[in-house]
């Protein structure tokens, strides 16, 4: 009789683990994000993971602060940090939500106020929207390759985009197929400098953070 309620008594508490060990986790600071930190930067350093992420953050918002600032320098026409900016953004801050978005387009109105509004802002606000975009998804991988191929469909999107807000809005085209046409033709000859700001802004971009990141070992860390 003792025997059998024994035998019931364990089968009850089977599934009960009083006396297996617990498994436990290391952690500093009480999260698995500040240990990932404190690898991250190595040795023994004590990390707080919330400072470290605001550091990085507020040096890739320099960068495009930076970057709309030289808009305001005087340069050839469409020869401009514009698209750079924005899938500067796009690539580094897509996780971040709103803020990839508004840091370029914020910078962007800000210049805006100081050099004047004019036709077609509207869709150049909307492509610099999409270049951030093409940023985010594009370049979650980066290399040399794929930043210059993304600098260079940005160009051939805020061209087509812009130039077609330029005959919608302007009232300098006729609004006909030979009128757009017209418009695409007169803009051609300033693609190549949209292009060559483009590939040299995202190389001085996304160079000079690459080197940054390589100096500094707190800029390595990315949101989790």
């Amino acid at each position: 009789m003792f025997g059998s309620q024994l035998r019931a008594q364990r089968r009850i508490f089977a599934g009960f683990p009083l006396n297996r060990p617990r498994q436990s986790r290391r952690t500093v600071g009480g999260t698995l994000v500040e240990l990932r930190a404190r690898a991250e930067l190595g040795g023994g350093q004590e990390a707080d993971y919330g400072s470290v992420m605001n550091v990085r953050i507020l040096t890739l918002l320099s960068a495009i602060a930076v970057a709309a600032v030289l808009r305001l320098v005087p340069h050839p026409p469409n020869f401009t940090p514009i698209g750079a900016m924005a899938l500067f953004s796009g690539a580094y801050l897509g996780r971040r939500g709103a803020i990839a978005l508004v840091a370029p387009l914020g910078a962007l109105f800000i210049s805006d106020l100081v050099l004047g509004f004019y036709h077609g802002m509207a869709t150049v606000y909307f492509s610099t929207a999409l270049v951030v975009l093409i940023g985010w998804l594009a370049l979650q991988k980066k290399s040399p390759l794929r930043i210059g191929a993304s600098a260079i469909a940005s160009s051939i999107l805020f061209f087509v985009l812009t130039n077609f807000g330029m005959w919608l809005s302007s009232g300098f085209y006729p609004r006909t197929l030979a009128g757009l046409e017209a418009c695409y033709i007169a803009a051609i000859p300033f693609f190549q400098n949209t292009v060559a700001g483009d590939l040299l802004f995202s190389a001085l971009l996304f160079g000079g953070f690459a080197l940054l990141e390589r100096k500094v070992p707190a800029l390595r860390l990315k949101a989790i």
